[in-house]
């Protein structure tokens, strides 16, 4: 419309809104003024109820009131004032108490505008539980369970790497036997032959020294190389005394072993520093955290972290960033160094409440020169680093799906595409895999499989539409992955598969771009299809690698989950042929002992503890493993 009357009208609406957003901001001013001036909590709402926002301040009065005066905002800032409803508040009676309930809140609504670590999940940790016999691993997921958590590691190959060192020097176990219940039940392996492993396996250590092995790891872990080194050299020196050469000759390489690792790390103070070293970086939108883990004087981890695009990057929420960044298992260090200056008394009050975390008392402080300030600035050049990192893979991801847009005539850019493939066994373990791409990478928390039940056999067309169907059917409800629908579908598969999908999203009046991914002779992607004609990639190197990728990954993701059906298959087949023995006790077993290796070591004793298995099913379940034993003699 572009007529006078449309100009006008359009301006009349602007200026319409412009006036209910002036009057809403003059009210919250009005609210804002009737606030004391003491510390305490701020929730910004949005007109449905949302929480955009969670701060703290030491004068709520002064902080919420700052909000709705003047117009000297950041764009993030004022384009979150200009959401904002309502606000609600909560009174606390010191500066720790607000950051503490702060950081609660924010866990619990994770607000829009509060900073998040984008990518901070995909970090890998190295984890030593807290049992009568622990065990050591590498995990991406952090849970309140008692467990030491290590790092952030850079990479899970970093992270495997460690582990596996720290393994080697200390000889713990690295198979799948479960402790105390594999104790005794099969002889050691060639591990222990090569000095390689303490074998609690065979019982001759018990649960306390296993667990003293496992401090010693966890001091190794947090960078007290020096101070296990020393214990380990005293330990050297007692077998050479009691000429226990061989022993005294392993501890020997366990400490080369240390030394090297010391080597790795980059020394940058002779003195035992003990601190989390922490900047942050800006470049237009993109903002980027980098850590530095310095412990015996030794910089043992760097990680950094992009933050979301929509966070507020303002001084008052740094420190719930950094409460972010320890969640509630990573061990807190005795000093933080700041890059960045925190709102006056903001790094007392944070030491204060890392203090009571801690158990040990955390200073933090911001320096201005020195050795301290040269550490800040290696901080700062990492998160520079990070960002400018990210900007370049972006620019090159946008640009990839630039042309992925064009060839394939889409409206917007494909910020979610999710890709599909069936596998089966034969006619059986038919399983449809759904991989989702976005934000630069595959994301795996997003991935779903579906078993496929209402096929009569291998049929690529009705399982690809069951897969569909089932997914598609959840847009809009809110559920995780499914709720939101994507921008791009991508099958694995030509027209056939294409038009079935097709049938289906016009039964839900859908319009999804949807293209199938068609391969030559060499299983090698060689076009796109509409379902009528077909586009060629070949040209498009970069298109073309993206397809491939994409493609492979939603092939292996889809193999995975058919083997898996399959294996548990036949676990429960082999399990059916006891007598008594039926499907619901089969899983139980299974579930219970793990595998069936394990289940066939088991006691009658031990079987007859698992829900449902009674006396006679334990019986049957010994008999048939004994007859299958002899079978193979």
């Amino acid at each position: 419309m572009n007529t006078a009357a449309g100009r006008t009208r359009r301006h009349f609406f602007k200026k319409a809104k412009g006036d209910t957003v002036q009057k809403n901001i003059e009210r919250l001013r009005e609210k804002a003024a009737t606030l004391p001036a003491t510390p305490g909590v701020y929730l910004m709402k949005d007109k449905d109820g949302g929480i955009l926002y969670v701060g703290k301040s030491k004068k709520l009065k002064n902080r919420v009131s700052s909000y709705f005066i003047g117009s000297t905002h950041s764009a993030k800032t004022a384009r979150m004032v200009s959401l904002v409803f309502d606000f609600d508040y909560i009174l606390c009676d010191s500066e720790v108490e607000a950051l503490t309930l702060e950081n609660v809140l924010i866990k619990r609504h994770t607000p829009r505008y509060n900073i998040k670590l984008k990518d901070a999940k995909s970090y890998p940790y190295i984890k030593i539980t807290k049992e009568e016999y622990p065990r050591l691993f590498v995990t991406r997921t952090r849970t309140s369970d008692g467990g030491a958590y290590f790092g952030p590691y850079g990479s899970a190959g970093d992270a495997r790497s460690a582990a596996e060192t720290v393994c080697k020097i200390l000889g713990i176990p690295t198979c799948r036997r479960v402790f105390p219940r594999d104790i005794g039940r099969e002889r050691p392996c060639i591990y222990r032959q090569m000095g390689r492993c303490i074998a609690p396996c065979t019982g001759e250590i018990d649960a306390a020294a296993y667990r003293a092995v496992f401090a010693d790891a966890a001091e190794i872990l947090s960078g007290n190389i020096r101070d296990i080194a020393g214990k380990m050299e005293e330990r050297m020196l007692a077998f050479a005394e009691r000429e226990q050469y061989e022993e005294a000759a392993r501890t020997r390489d366990a400490i080369g072993s240390l030394s090297a690792l010391r080597d790795r790390q980059k020394v940058v103070s002779d003195q035992k520093d003990e601190q989390d070293v922490f900047a942050v970086a800006s470049e237009g939108a993109v903002s980027a955290l980098a850590v530095l883990n310095i412990r015996g004087g030794a910089l043992i981890h760097k990680v950094a972290y992009i933050l979301s695009p929509d966070t507020i990057l303002e001084p008052d929420g740094l420190s719930g960033l950094i409460c972010a960044y320890y969640g509630e298992e990573n061990a807190i260090p005795r000093a933080l160094l700041l890059d960045f200056d925190l709102p006056e008394g903001e790094e007392r009050s944070l030491g204060e409440y890392l203090t009571k975390r801690a158990g040990h008392r955390v200073t933090v402080k911001t320096p201005k020169r020195g050795r301290l300030r040269s550490l800040c600035d290696m901080a700062e050049e990492n998160a520079s680093e990070k960002v400018r990192r990210y900007m370049t893979d972006t620019a090159r991801e946008d640009k990839t799906l630039l042309a992925l847009a064009i060839l394939l005539g889409l409206e917007v850019l494909p910020e979610r595409i999710e890709a599909y493939d069936i596998s089966n066994v034969g006619n059986e373990h038919i399983t449809a895999s759904m991989v989702v791409y976005r934000d630069g990478g595959f994301n795996r928390q997003e991935y779903r499989k579906f078993t496929i039940q209402g096929t009569d056999g291998a049929d690529d067309y009705g399982s690809m539409r069951e897969a569909l169907s089932r997914r598609l059917s959840h847009i809009g409800d809110g559920t995780p992955s499914l709720g939101t629908a994507p921008d791009l579908i991508l099958l694995d598969g030509g027209r056939g598969q294409v038009n079935a999908v097709r049938a289906v999203m016009q039964e839900m009046g859908l319009d999804i771009p949807l293209f199938g991914m068609v391969k030559d002779d060499f299983h090698k992607t060689r076009a796109l299809t509409d379902g009528e004609g077909e586009i060629g990639i070949a040209t498009e190197q970069a298109v073309y690698t993206f397809i491939y990728k994409i493609q492979e990954e939603a092939h292996r993701f889809a193999y995975r989950a058919s083997q898996g059906a399959k294996r548990r298959t036949l676990k429960h087949s082999s399990l059916l042929e006891i007598p008594g023995i039926g499907p619901k006790k089969a899983q139980r077993l299974l579930r219970s002992f793990g595998s069936l290796r394990a289940l066939k070591a088991a006691s009658r004793e031990e079987l007859v503890r698992i829900e449902g298995i009674s006396e006679r099913d334990a019986v049957s379940i010994l008999a048939y493993f004994e007859e299958k034993t002899e079978k193979k003699k």
